[in-house]
């Protein structure tokens, strides 16, 4: 009959009306942000902490050997053995060399609130760095340098304080010199900062500024100093194993320009890290772990402009 419906079509109402198709989701509008609940950034000074493990790694030339023995869980022995040349600073463009050996006996103090590192060499050195976190929020850090120069030896005393979304830090120095720096947070992935600081001895002060944004996958920093520096980095996370950073300084009282290319590789027995510069520098350093706790090091450094080629290799023994 016309006005009756048929038994299939009433199967299928039933059907969809027991087993409804999936609406899509409704579009919302982006979440936004809460200022309130920002994340807090890393101190000042460390701005351009992941560009500088790429293109500023401790490259060395000639033979190097530490080795440390623990004694307990919090405190430890060192000892550290260097053999080959050092420049010496001169007026011409020719690089003077001369050969040298230091001996190096260290003590570490390693607690959770509580780190005291001291090292003495044989031309005299003595050298002598705290770390202590007074409070949740509150650290000191303070380093000093003894040396038989006159007019060589040196101190600082840096009191860091971390907020929820924000790091301010004062520091004390030896030639009345103080400085004092603050960042904040002003997005989930941007920080802004300044700092400024007046050398007594000297007579010379200076205020700068900087800027960070970081992701999961990049890092870009800016810095600028009524001193004449400029500096400008970018680290790209190619992956968890890889990163490739650059950097642009320039002194605009100087007129000094540097550009500089490099990475960052992680295998699972080594880290490889280099660079190349616009002055014509190639430079390569290589940690290699032979076993638990034995490490090898490799170091070069090649200035094409200068013709001074530096090469080195260490043995680092304990953790």
């Amino acid at each position: 009959m016309a006005g009756l419906a048929s038994p299939t079509a009433a199967t299928a109402a039933a059907a969809a009306a027991a087993y409804p198709l999936p609406v899509p989701p409704k579009k919302t509008e982006d979440e936004k942000v809460d200022y309130l609940n920002l994340p807090c950034p890393i101190p000042y000074e460390e701005i351009h902490r992941e560009a500088f493990m790429s293109l500023k790694p401790e490259l060395f030339e000639g033979m190097r050997f530490d080795f440390t023995k623990g004694l307990n869980q919090k405190f430890s022995l060192s000892h550290s053995v260097f053999m080959g040349p050092i420049e010496i600073p001169n007026q011409s463009t020719e690089t003077v060399k001369i050969p040298t050996a230091t001996y190096e006996f260290g003590a570490n103090f390693i607690d959770p609130k509580l780190m005291l590192f001291g090292r003495i060499l044989t031309d005299g050195r003595l050298n002598a760095r705290v770390k202590c976190d007074l409070s949740d929020n509150l650290t000191l850090k303070a380093n000093a340098q003894l040396t038989n120069e006159p007019h060589m030896s040196h101190g600082m005393v840096n009191f860091d304080y971390k907020g929820r979304d924000f790091r301010t830090q004062f520091q004390l120095g030896n030639g009345a010199l103080f400085g004092a720096s603050y960042i904040q947070s002003v997005s989930p992935h941007l920080s802004l900062g300044g700092e400024v600081f007046w050398a007594g001895q000297h007579r010379k002060s200076g205020i700068g500024y900087a800027a960070r944004y970081n992701t999961d996958k990049m890092v870009a920093t800016g810095q600028v100093a009524s001193t004449g520096m400029v500096a400008l980095s970018y680290v790209q996370k190619v992956s968890e194993k890889v990163s490739l950073a650059t950097d642009f300084t320039y002194n605009y009282m100087s007129r000094d320009v540097t550009s500089s290319l490099g990475y960052d590789y992680i295998l699972r027995q080594c880290r490889l890290r280099g660079k190349i510069d616009s002055n014509g520098c190639v430079a390569a350093f290589l940690e290699e772990r032979l076993n638990m706790g034995v490490n090898f090091i490799l170091s070069a450094e090649i200035d094409h402009r200068k013709k001074d080629y530096k090469f080195g290799f260490g043995l680092t023994v304990g953790e």
